[in-house]
């Protein structure tokens, strides 16, 4: 059934009004005021997220300005502004950065079309450029170990480390999942925790054995960091007892793998990529894996498939007797 659009309210305009302030005030408050529309109901009929909204709205005003300097109109938008796009973002963009960007827009224009706020939609059919397949990063089982034990958990800070990189490697999650963690979320008993994902899906993801000892230290201790008189369910704080952030743990995460002279950088989603790694060596099933990723296609979730077959491709190279070179 197809669902029906929500009838915005003052509140839902409050909400959303920050997101589209522009410091650029030439742009025509007409382009502005279709844009709004459109993130509001992005926000209330797709449950998008702050930060899909926030990137929508700097792709969309980034086009604005574009059109507005090349004396475009954004709503009788023609081939000439598709082809201005593209030769404007390949010199400073990436393939898959300006993939992101044009996806903004082709929703931004669909919308309006529907709504009839323009007459003629040029971007339909219209793709980005090829995308190379980067196949994900993941560490080796005895990596991650070494990287996971490193860890000393006998200082306040210690412990709450520890928790979050052993419950990113055992549970798959983004960083913005773990960081939007409150106490409660985490059943001890049954060994799961409870996430909002994207589009604000909830879903329970198990946790293992190892993670759920380091959170029970940290919660141990937790308190240390909440001010007098704080009332602060965020499962991970900062030392100010305020929740932690994405950037916060990407920074935690650089400072444990420097004491190990790593020489390699480890990005917090390199350890999102190891859990389905070692989860698929594992005998995992590949649906399996993309509901404990909250993946919404399976083909996001299969390329880890191609990372085990170029290891086994590794190993056969290195292994077979008429497959090395002489």
């Amino acid at each position: 059934m197809k669902q029906q659009d929500h009838e915005l309210t003052t509140e839902d305009e409050i909400t959303i009004t920050d997101e589209v302030q522009s410091p650029e005030s030439l742009i025509p408050k007409e382009w502005l005021d279709g844009l709004l529309l459109f993130l509001q109901w992005m926000e209330v009929n797709k449950n998008a997220s702050p930060n899909t909204i926030k990137a929508y709205n700097t792709d969309c005003i980034e086009l604005f300005l574009m059109l507005q300097e090349a004396g475009l109109d954004a709503l009788k938008a023609d081939r000439r502004a598709v082809e201005l796009f593209f030769s404007t973002v390949h010199r400073h963009h990436a393939p898959s950065s300006i993939g992101r960007k044009l996806a903004a827009i082709r929703s931004l224009y669909r919308f309006w079309k529907r709504r009839q706020i323009v007459a003629v939609n040029p971007w339909t059919g219209i793709r980005g450029p090829k995308q190379e397949t980067v196949l994900p990063d993941f560490l080796p089982v005895d990596d991650l170990f070494g990287l996971l034990d490193s860890i000393d958990d006998f200082t306040v800070l210690g412990a709450r480390n520890k928790a979050i990189l052993e419950l990113l490697y055992a549970g798959g999650f983004r960083v913005s999942e773990l960081t939007g963690l409150d106490v409660d979320d985490v059943d001890f008993q049954q060994g799961q925790a409870i996430v909002l994902g994207k589009g604000r899906k909830e879903r329970v993801v198990p946790v293992g054995s190892k993670a759920l000892q380091a959170l029970s230290n940290w919660l141990a201790v937790r308190d240390q960091f909440l001010p007098e008189g704080s009332s602060n369910q965020a499962l991970f704080l900062g030392q100010r007892g305020t929740r932690l952030g994405v950037r916060q743990v990407a920074n935690v995460i650089d400072q444990v793998t420097e004491k190990l002279a790593l020489a390699r950088h480890i990005h917090p989603h390199v350890l999102r990529h190891t859990f389905a790694t070692h989860m698929l060596e594992g005998g995992a099933d590949l649906k399996d894996i993309q509901e404990l990723l909250g993946h919404a296609r399976l083909a996001t979730t299969q390329r880890y498939t191609h990372v085990t077959l170029a290891r086994l491709q590794e190993v056969y190279d290195r292994a077979h007797p008429r497959a090395k070179e002489e």
